[in-house]
C-alpha cells in the first residue's frame, strides 16, 4: 500500500506563529497568490480593457508598463523607508496600498488615469513578495528555508495557473473592473489573515534608510541580482509571444491556446517547488542547474514551433527550470544580504520585472528585425546562459576573496 508523501519534519528553532505555522505559510502563499493574479490579470482580460476604454492594444499595453513601473521603482523606496518597520507592520502596510491601488483602478475614468492607478498598485509588488519570503524563513529553522520560500512564492504560480484565468472569465462576463474589486477585495482578505496569522515581530527602531542602502553594496547580492535581472528575461521573451506563436506559427485551434497557458502555469509551479527542494540540498547547483537546464530546453523551443505535441513539453519544462531559480536566488540574497534583508528580498522582484521588461524588448527587437519567431527560443537562451555566466562569476568572487560560503555549495 503507498503510503501519501510526509511534509517536512517540524523545526526546532524558529518564531512561532501564534496559530500555527501551517496557518501562517497558508496566508503568505495566499497573498503571493493575489499579488500575482493583480499583475497577470490584465494579460488575458487586455482585449476587454482595451475595448472598453476605447483604446487599441498597443496603447493599452501602457497599463502593463505602468504597473512594471510601479514595482521597479516601489521595491527599494518603500523598503527603505519602512526600515524602522517590523516585517508584519510593513506587510499590513503595503496590503493597504495594493487594495487601495485595486479599487483606485476601478474608479477611475480614463485611460490616464488608470495608468496612475495601476502605478500605484505596483509600488507594493516587490516588497510584499520579498517580504512574505523572509517571514516565511523566519518561521522554520534554517535547513527548511528553501522549502519556506518555495511554499510561498509558488502563489505566484498558482496565480498563472488559476487567477489569471479566472480573472479574464470574470472580465469576459462582467467587465474587467469588476476583475480589480475580486481582487481588491481579496487583498483585503489577505490583510485580516496577516493581521491574525502571521507572528508580530520586534521592529528595529534603530535601523535607518542609509544603513539599509549601505548594506547594499557587498559584490555577491549585487551579482545576485544581475543574474536574476538577465536569467529571467529569457522565459518572458518567449512568454510574452507564445500567443502569437500558437495562433500564427503553430496554427493550434483557438480552444487550445488556454491549454498552452494552463501548461505553462503547471511548469512554474513544479518549477518554484523542485527549486525548493532542492535548494535545501545544494543551493548553487539549483541556480546553475535552473538556468543552464532552461538556455538548452529554450534551444530546443526554438525547432519545435511547428510540432503541437513536443511544442507543449518545451512550454512545460521552460518555466519549470527557469521558476526554478527563483527559491535559489531569493535563499541566496539572505545569506548574503546581512543588514539589508529586507531591501535585497524586494530588489529580487524588481530585478524580476526588469527581466520582464528586457526579455519583451529582447522578443521584439528580433521579430521587428524580421528574424522570425524561433529566434525568441534562441534569444532567451542567451539570456539564460547570461544569466550563468553572472553566477558562476559570483561563486567564483567569493572563492578568491577567501570568504566562507554560507550554504553548501556545488563542489
Amino acid at each position: 500500500m503507498t503510503t501519501a508523501p510526509q511534509p517536512p519534519p517540524v523545526p526546532t528553532s524558529f518564531i512561532e506563529p501564534p496559530h500555527g505555522r501551517a496557518a501562517a505559510l497558508f496566508i503568505l502563499t495566499f497573498g503571493t497568490f493575489v499579488v500575482g493574479t493583480g499583475e497577470f490579470a490584465i494579460m488575458g482580460m487586455l482585449p476587454e480593457f482595451a475595448r472598453s476604454l476605447h483604446l487599441s492594444a498597443a496603447d493599452a499595453g501602457y497599463a502593463i508598463t505602468a504597473y512594471a513601473l510601479g514595482v521597479v521603482i516601489g521595491a527599494p523606496l518603500i523598503t527603505i523607508l519602512g526600515a524602522r518597520l517590523s516585517r508584519r507592520e510593513l506587510l499590513l502596510s503595503l496590503l493597504v496600498l495594493f487594495c487601495f491601488g485595486n479599487f483606485l483602478s476601478i474608479c477611475m475614468p480614463t485611460p490616464e488615469l488608470v495608468e496612475v492607478a495601476r502605478f500605484i498598485t505596483g509600488l507594493p509588488h516587490g516588497a510584499l513578495f520579498g517580504i512574505s519570503a523572509l517571514v516565511a524563513a523566519s518561521m522554520v529553522e534554517r535547513s527548511r528555508r528553501g522549502w519556506a520560500v518555495g511554499r510561498v512564492l509558488s502563489g505566484i504560480a498558482i496565480s498563472t495557473l488559476v487567477g489569471a484565468p479566472f480573472s479574464t472569465f470574470a472580465a469576459d462576463h462582467f467587465g474587467w473592473r469588476v476583475a480589480y474589486l475580486i481582487i481588491g477585495l481579496f487583498g483585503c482578505i489577505t490583510f485580516l489573515g496577516v493581521w491574525r496569522y502571521i507572528p508580530a515581530d520586534q521592529p528595529n527602531r534603530k535601523n535607518s534608510p542609509l544603513k539599509e542602502v549601505a548594506a547594499m553594496g557587498n559584490t555577491q547580492v549585487l551579482l545576485t541580482l544581475l543574474a536574476a535581472a538577465i536569467g529571467f528575461g529569457g522565459m518572458f521573451a518567449i512568454y510574452t509571444y507564445l500567443t502569437s506563436i500558437l495562433q500564427n506559427v503553430t496554427h493550434v485551434p483557438e480552444w487550445s491556446v488556454m491549454l498552452y497557458m494552463v501548461i505553462w502555469g503547471m511548469g512554474m509551479l513544479v518549477g518554484a517547488n523542485a527549486g525548493a527542494w532542492l535548494v535545501d540540498r545544494k543551493l548553487d547547483l539549483a541556480a546553475i542547474l535552473a538556468l543552464g537546464g532552461s538556455a538548452v530546453v529554450m534551444l530546443g523551443f526554438s525547432t519545435v514551433l511547428h510540432q503541437p505535441l513536443l511544442l507543449a513539453l518545451a512550454v512545460f519544462l521552460i518555466p519549470t527550470f527557469v521558476n526554478g531559480l527563483g527559491p535559489a536566488l531569493q535563499t541566496r540574497l539572505m545569506d548574503f544580504a546581512g543588514d539589508a534583508q529586507t531591501l535585497a528580498a524586494s530588489l529580487n522582484h524588481s530585478a524580476f520585472n526588469i527581466a520582464n521588461a528586457l526579455g519583451a524588448a529582447l522578443g521584439s527587437m528580433l521579430l521587428a528585425h524580421q528574424f522570425g519567431y524561433s529566434a525568441l527560443g534562441i534569444g532567451g537562451a542567451i539570456l539564460s546562459a547570461g544569466g550563468l555566466v553572472v553566477y558562476l562569476l559570483a561563486i567564483l568572487v567569493l572563492r578568491r576573496s577567501g570568504q566562507k560560503e554560507i550554504r553548501q555549495s556545488i563542489s
